[in-house]
């Protein structure tokens, strides 16, 4: 890879770090979340740097290019990105739920007890409510 075109990669990837850096101070990225892109980009730096290893990557796995290998490589990312995304997705679907049936029989006992009616036991925990 030419000399340019590896410092200008190197400042754009070093810009992507700085960038990524600052959302994680500023709280708008969650730090379980940012060691993810961290690596990513520390990973585009390993491979402008030794571009050798892509080469050798794309004969390991018998691409004629290293850009298809590149691609390759991009895709599985973005899939492994979207399946933690998608487990994340439904472990908060079932938490909101939760959370749902939760407050609608709290918000039935409450009624129950301003018309005067037995309702449930207030000590009863939660869960046993809900089952």
């Amino acid at each position: 890879m030419p000399l340019r075109q590896q410092v200008v990669f190197l400042a754009l990837t070093g810009l992507l770090l700085l960038v990524i850096l600052e959302l994680v101070r500023r709280r708008r990225l969650r730090v379980e979340y940012s060691w993810v892109w961290l690596a990513s980009g520390v990973s585009i730096v390993l491979l402008i740097l030794r571009y050798d290893l892509l080469v050798r990557l794309t004969e390991a796995v018998g691409a004629v290019v290293p850009t298809s290998t590149l691609f390759m490589l991009c895709i599985l990312f973005l899939a492994a990105l979207c399946l933690d995304f998608s487990v994340r997705l439904s472990t908060l679907t079932r938490q909101v739920k939760d959370l749902t049936q939760e407050l609608a029989l709290l918000r039935h006992e409450g009624e129950a007890r301003v018309e005067g009616g037995a309702g449930e036991p207030a000590h009863a925990a939660p869960e046993e409510r809900i089952k």
